[in-house]
C-alpha cells in the first residue's frame, strides 16, 4: 500500500515537525547507546587482559612446562587473551563503523530537515498572505456596496420630495453621489474577484504542488533515517558475529586444553622429577646394651664405648637440606689450590712470567668484605657471597656426584644434549668459514682468506674443548646408568627374597647385626645430625638465607679479559680456560689473587689474576674505586 505524506498529511505540518524532531532525538540516543556499548566492550577486554596477565607466570619455570595441568592453564590464559583481542576489535568496529558515521549523518539530517521545513513555512506564509489580501478586498467590496445602496436610497427619497428649484438641485447632487458610490462598489467587486481568483490559484498550487513536494522530501528524509538506523543495527550485529567464530575457537581451544590434562602422566612426571634412585633404608640393627651390665669396665673402656655409642646413636636424615653458610664456615673444605708454577708448556718455574701462588680463599675474602663494608656495598658483598656459595657448594663437583643417582643421570643427560647442540653449531660455523675461505681463495677480490684463520683456529679450539667435555660427561653418564641398573637388579632380588621368606622383626634385626655397620645408615652425602631441634634451626636459617636471593638477577659484566696461559680448574669454584680465550669479568680481584669471570652467560668461576689480562670498562672502574673507598 503506497502512501504519500503530501496528499495524506497535507494539513499536519506541525505534527510532522514534531515527529522528525523526535527522530533526531532517537538517532542521537542510539548513537550514544552504541558508543557506551563499545566502551563496555573495551573495558571488558582490558579487564580480561589484565586478569590473564596477572595469573600468567612472570617467568617460565621448568616445573610448569612438565605438567599437563600447568600447560592447560597456560593455554587457557592465552585463549582468554585472544578473547580480549577480539573484544577490542569489536569495540573498534563499533566506534569507526557506527558511532562516527551516525554522528556525521545526524548533523546532515538536521541541516536537511531545517531546509525542508523552511520551505514549508515560506509556502504557508505565502498562502496566508494571499488569504489576507482576499479578505481585505472582500471587506472593501462589502463596504462599498452598502454605501452605494444607502446613497441610492437617499437620492430616491429626495426625488420624491423635491418640488422647488432648491430641492431639485439637492436631488441632482444626491443622484450624482449615488452614481459615484456605485462606481466605487463596481471597482471593489472587480478587486474582490481578482483577489479571489488569485487566492484560489495560490491555494491550489499550495495544496497540490508545493506542499506535496515538500512533504515528499521530508518523507524521503525520514525513510533514509530509518534505513541508516537499520544499517547501524545490522552492522552492530555483523561486527559481533564476525568475532564470534574466533571467540568460539578460543572456547574450543580451552575445552581441548582441559581435555589434555592427563593425571596419570602428571603423577609419573612427579616420579621422574623427584626420584632419587637411592635404596630404601633397611631394618634398624639391634644394639645389645645388656652385655655392658654383666662385665666390669675400666674408665677408658667406658669412655670409648660412650663415644662409640654416641656415634652409633646419631639420627639419620637422608633428605635433609644442608645449610650452605654453616657448611662453608664449619666444613674442612680447602680453598682452590694455586695454579701450577709453569702454566704455559714452555714455562719455567720461578720465571717472571710465572704467576705466584695464592694463599687466601675467595669466599673468605667475601666474608671479610661483608663484615667490614658499609651499607652501600653490603648488598653487593651479599650477592658476591651467595654466588661464591653457589660456585663452591651449590653447583657441586663437575660430575654431579653430589646429586641423587636419578637426578644426577638427568643432569648429565641434559648437559650431554646441550653440549651436542653447541658442537653442532660450532661445526656449522666451521663449515661456513671453510666455504668462505674457499670462495676468497678462488676470488681474492671478494676478501682476504688469511683474515679467517684466527676465527677458524678459535672455532677449532672451541670444538676440541666441547668434544672433550662431551666425552667426559658421556663417561659419567654411562657410570650412572650402570650403577642404576645394578641398583634396580638388587632391589628386585631383595623384593623377591623378602616375599619368599617370613621372619619376625627381631630375628631379622639380629641376623643383620653382624653384617651392617653404623656407616651404612649414613645419608648419600654423608650428613648426620645429633640434635633434631638444632638441625631444624639450621634448616630454617638456610631457607631464610636462600629466600633473600631467589629473585637475584645475574651480576653485570664490568669488563673483559684475555687468558695469557691455559688453566685447568680442577677444584670447585674455579673455571678452566685455554690460552687466548676471551671471558667476561664479573668481579675484580679483591686482593687474594683470584678474579671471577663468566663464559657464555652459563659458566662462572674464579681464575688466577696473573693468568689473565683485564680490560675494565670506564664506568666499571669508577664504581669499583667508589666501592673500595666505602
Amino acid at each position: 500500500m503506497s502512501c504519500n505524506w503530501g496528499t495524506e498529511l497535507w494539513d499536519q505540518f506541525d505534527n510532522l515537525e514534531k515527529h522528525t524532531s523526535w527522530g533526531i532525538d532517537f538517532l542521537e540516543r542510539y548513537t550514544k547507546f552504541v558508543k557506551e556499548r563499545a566502551d563496555i566492550e573495551l573495558s571488558y577486554a582490558k579487564q580480561i587482559r589484565n586478569l590473564s596477565k596477572k595469573y600468567h607466570p612472570k617467568r617460565s619455570r621448568e616445573e610448569e612446562s612438565r605438567y599437563t595441568w600447568c600447560l592447560a592453564f597456560a593455554e587457557t590464559l592465552r585463549q582468554l587473551n585472544e578473547v580480549a583481542v577480539q573484544k577490542e576489535e569489536l569495540a573498534e568496529n563499533l566506534n569507526t563503523q557506527i558511532v562516527c558515521e551516525l554522528a556525521r549523518y545526524t548533523q546532515e539530517f538536521k541541516a536537511e530537515r531545517k531546509t525542508h521545513f523552511q520551505d514549508g513555512r515560506r509556502a504557508q506564509q505565502h498562502i496566508e498572505s494571499s488569504w489576507k489580501q482576499l479578505e481585505s478586498s472582500k471587506r472593501r467590496f462589502e463596504r462599498d456596496c452598502k454605501e452605494a445602496e444607502r446613497a441610492q436610497h437617499v437620492s430616491d427619497r429626495i426625488d420624491l420630495e423635491s418640488k422647488t428649484d432648491g430641492e431639485k438641485r439637492c436631488s441632482l447632487k444626491a443622484r450624482h453621489t449615488a452614481q459615484q458610490k456605485q462606481q466605487a462598489a463596481e471597482e471593489s467587486r472587480k478587486d474582490y474577484v481578482t483577489s479571489l481568483n488569485q487566492f484560489n490559484q495560490d491555494q491550489h498550487q499550495h495544496y497540490h504542488t508545493l506542499i506535496p513536494v515538500i512533504y515528499q522530501r521530508i518523507q524521503d528524509m525520514e525513510e533514509r533515517r530509518l534505513d541508516r538506523i537499520c544499517d547501524a543495527m545490522r552492522l552492530s550485529a555483523e561486527a559481533e558475529r564476525k568475532v564470534l567464530p574466533v571467540v568460539s575457537g578460543c572456547l574450543d581451544a580451552m575445552m581441548d586444553a582441559a581435555e589434555s590434562i592427563q593425571p596419570r602422566m602428571d603423577t609419573r612426571q612427579v616420579v621422574e622429577v623427584y626420584k632419587s634412585g637411592f635404596d630404601p633404608p633397611g631394618d634398624i640393627e639391634f644394639e645389645d646394651y645388656s652385655a655392658t651390665m654383666r662385665r666390669s669396665i675400666s674408665e677408658s673402656s667406658y669412655l670409648d664405648n660412650r663415644a662409640e655409642g654416641r656415634r652409633h646413636g646419631r639420627k639419620l636424615w637422608p633428605f635433609l637440606r644442608k645449610n650452605k653458610l654453616l657448611t662453608l664456615l664449619s666444613s674442612p673444605r680447602q680453598p682452590p689450590p694455586p695454579p701450577p708454577t709453569s702454566p704455559s708448556p714452555g714455562g719455567v718455574a720461578g720465571s717472571p712470567q710465572s704467576p705466584p701462588p695464592f694463599s687466601r680463599e675467595p669466599i673468605t675474602q667475601r666474608l671479610n668484605d661483608l663484615m667490614t663494608s658499609g651499607s652501600r656495598t653490603r648488598k653487593q658483598c651479599l650477592r658476591s657471597l651467595k654466588r661464591g656459595l653457589s660456585l663452591k657448594l651449590g653447583s657441586g663437583p663437575a660430575d654431579c656426584r653430589h646429586l641423587p643417582p636419578e637426578q644426577r643421570r638427568k643432569k648429565l643427560q641434559s648437559r650431554v644434549n646441550n653440549i651436542s647442540q653447541e658442537i653442532q653449531r660450532e661445526r656449522e660455523q666451521r663449515d661456513a668459514l671453510l666455504k668462505m675461505r674457499e670462495v676468497y681463495e678462488q676470488s681474492p677480490q671478494m676478501g682476504d682468506a688469511s683474515s679467517l684463520e684466527p676465527r677458524l683456529e678459535e672455532v677449532k679450539k672451541s670444538l676440541n674443548r666441547l668434544e672433550e667435555e662431551l666425552r667426559r660427561n658421556q663417561i659419567w653418564l654411562s657410570e650412572v646408568d650402570s650403577s642404576l641398573s645394578d641398583s634396580s637388579s638388587r632391589r628386585q632380588s631383595g623384593r623377591f627374597g623378602f616375599n619368599s621368606q617370613a621372619t619376625t622383626p627381631g630375628s631379622s634385626s639380629l641376623k643383620q647385626l653382624d653384617n651392617r655397620s653404623p656407616a651404612s645408615r649414613e645419608s648419600p652425602d654423608g650428613s648426620y645430625t645429633e640434635d633434631h631441634s638444632a638441625e631444624l634451626h639450621f634448616k630454617s636459617r638456610s631457607s631464610e638465607f636462600d629466600d633473600d636471593f631467589d629473585d637475584e638477577e645475574p651480576l653485570p659484566s664490568i669488563g673483559t679479559c684475555k687468558s695469557l696461559y691455559p688453566f685447568q680448574g680442577q677444584n670447585e669454584g674455579t673455571l678452566s680456560m685455554v690460552e687466548g680465550e676471551v671471558l667476561s669479568v664479573v668481579e675484580e680481584d679483591k686482593g687474594d689473587g683470584w678474579t671471577r669471570v663468566r663464559r657464555n652467560l652459563e659458566e662462572e668461576g674464579y681464575v688466577p689474576t696473573s693468568y689473565i689480562k683485564v680490560f675494565l670498562d670506564s664506568s666499571a672502574k669508577g664504581f669499583v674505586q667508589s666501592s673500595r673507598l666505602v
